[in-house]
């Protein structure tokens, strides 16, 4: 892990986003957070991404056997010419297809997110992490099958030099200003309720 990683801003230049194992099989298991919530925002984490022009990666495992397909909320927000690659390596980094496709980005910070926490995204995460990479664990876009496992996979990470993180705050932090004439079309893919909140109630002074 690199000494900046906690103070070295993401950016547009630095960043992509790396999506792993998000299937049906291992949702019918996340009991951590709600699953309409995690479908939110990893789609939103992806959308979002792709104004920003961030490059993004996506792996799936087993798909014909013991987890099924990639969840067809994702699979639809991806990019259409977007490979997959399907592994049966259980660390995702161990595929050499998704290891070239994360160092063709020439991106040294990866958002990560995958299911589950303690294994998918963990594993992913620590690997990167020690060959050079900062990984930042998207948590709010990943779970996991008990709390335990949510806090020690958390804990491991941590250890490791791994950054926690939520998906607005990873793409906001890349924003930077929201005067930029993305800002509309991030706001909008993000979909934070509390935002469009805050819209509604600006646009009601507005009209008093």
């Amino acid at each position: 892990m690199s000494d900046t990683t906690c103070t070295e801003r993401l950016t547009r230049d630095n960043a992509a986003v790396l999506l792993i194992d998000h299937q049906v099989g291992l949702y019918s298991g996340i009991v951590d957070i709600p699953l309409a919530e995690l479908k939110h925002n990893v789609v939103a984490l992806t959308k979002a991404a792709q104004v920003l022009g961030l490059p993004i990666i996506a792996t799936t495992t087993a798909t014909d056997s013991m987890w099924g397909p990639m969840i067809p909320e994702l699979a639809a927000a991806l990019p259409a010419d977007l490979d997959v690659p399907d592994r049966t390596s259980v660390n995702a980094w161990d595929d050499p297809r998704v290891v070239a496709a994360v160092r063709a980005t020439g991106r040294k910070k990866l958002l990560i997110a995958g299911i589950s926490t303690e294994v998918c995204l963990a594993f992913a995460a620590v690997s990167t992490t020690a060959e050079g990479f900062d990984a930042y664990a998207v948590i709010d876009a990943a779970g996991t099958f008990s709390q335990t496992k949510r806090e020690t996979g958390l804990l491991r990470m941590q250890r490791a030099g791994v950054t926690p993180i939520d998906y607005a705050t990873a793409i906001v932090e890349i924003l930077a200003d929201n005067a930029d004439p993305l800002a509309g079309e991030v706001y909008a893919a993000l979909d934070m309720p509390f935002a469009v909140l805050v819209g509604q109630i600006a646009q009601a002074l507005t009209k008093s």
